[in-house]
This record gives structure tokens, sequence and C-alpha cells, in this order.
């Protein structure tokens, strides 16, 4: 599990019941490997992950693949966050159970109103969330990337150890880098000490 801050809406049952009755929210399961929602769909609603993983990818002309973000339980996407061409899909990494909440039923709601405070706040959350990634993007060399990218999973935590959200090779595509340079670059900052790795599990000790 990612374990950067995040705003949790801590969806209980009756919460998602709620939901469903008095904004018509959409309760809909996606097996894993499946699209959950491509760019040039006409869709005019928020998404919530009840349960699963899933990645927001996007392919270049070229077919190569960049992860844009992996969402995990109680991440929020929507159409309205990646409007960057028709080139975005969202696939399920794991089973996944998603609700879908149409816009303007949100902003007509005057029921439920903490629940809808708690989903502007995630809407507020991932605009930092994109900030991190461009941050991320912006970095000129491989080691920059990663290092930027671990220190953003122990934000403000007192222990820097993690377990990576993403196969080594996802990784690669998230940094957008090549992965066996990326590999390299990772055997080194553990051969310097400032990190250890096992497997997917990721100690900073430098830091």
């Amino acid at each position: 599990m990612n374990e950067k801050e995040t705003i949790s809406l801590d969806i209980e049952n009756d919460d998602i019941n709620n939901l469903l009755k008095n904004l018509d929210a959409k309760k809909i399961f996606y097996k894993k490997n499946n699209v959950i929602l491509i760019n040039n769909m006409n869709i005019k609603t928020i998404g919530i992950i009840i349960n699963g993983h899933a990645n927001i990818e996007r392919y270049d002309y070229n077919g190569n693949r960049t992860i844009i973000e992996n969402l995990e339980k109680n991440s929020i996407f929507s159409k309205m966050f990646f409007r960057m061409g028709n080139d975005i899909t969202i696939m399920a990494t794991s089973d996944c159970e998603i609700l879908f909440i149409e816009y303007d039923r949100i902003l007509r709601c005057s029921k439920n109103t903490n629940l809808i405070n708690h989903i502007f706040s995630l809407l507020s959350n991932k605009i930092l969330d994109l900030n991190m990634r461009l941050a991320i993007l912006s970095k000129r060399t491989i080691r920059d990337k990663i290092l930027t990218y671990f220190l953003n999973l122990t934000n403000n935590k007192k222990v820097k150890t993690f377990i990576l959200p993403f196969n080594y090779a996802d990784l690669a595509d998230y940094l957008s880098v090549n992965r066996s340079a990326m590999m390299r670059e990772l055997t080194k900052l553990e051969k310097e000490g400032c990190i250890k790795k096992n497997g997917k599990e990721i100690a900073l000790i430098r830091f």
C-alpha cells in the first residue's frame, strides 16, 4: 500500500448505502486487468475506489507506457484530472469495487454534508498529488526521480520503511525511465548505504 499521507474517506457500508440512495451513486465491480475508464468516454462522474487497486496509464504514439498514478482504497479519480488527449486509461490491477457519482448530484445534494465535505477534501488532495507527480517528472536524473518518489512515500513519517505499491517494471513506467537503468541506480544507492532493498520493501537509511 502507498504510504503517502492521504485524506481518507473511511467509507462504511452505511455511508455507501446513503450515497447509493441520495446521490444515485452506482457501485460497479471490475476484474483484474479490466479497463475502468478511458479518456474518450463521455463520463461526467467521479470514481472512488472502495476495494482493490488500479493504475492511471498513458501510452504514447510509440506504444510506450507511463503510469500516471497508482490508485488504492479511498483514492478518487475523474476524467477532469487528465485532460491531456485521448490516450489515458484507468486499468484495474486487482479485482476492484468502484463507486461512481455524478458531479451535478454532488453539487445539488444537501444531505450527508459531512461525507460530501470529505469528497471535496479528496478533490483538493488530488491537486497536491498531481503537484508531487510533476515534481518527480521534473527531476533531471533517474537518481533524483527515485529519491523524490521514495521520500514522498515516507512523507512526515519517522519510520522510513515502506512497501512499493508497484512492481519494478511498473515503477520504471511511473518514473518514466528505462527499467534497466533504474535497477542499476537502485543497486548503486544500496551499495552506497542510502537504501536497503528486500523485494518490494524499501528502507531509507541515510535520510
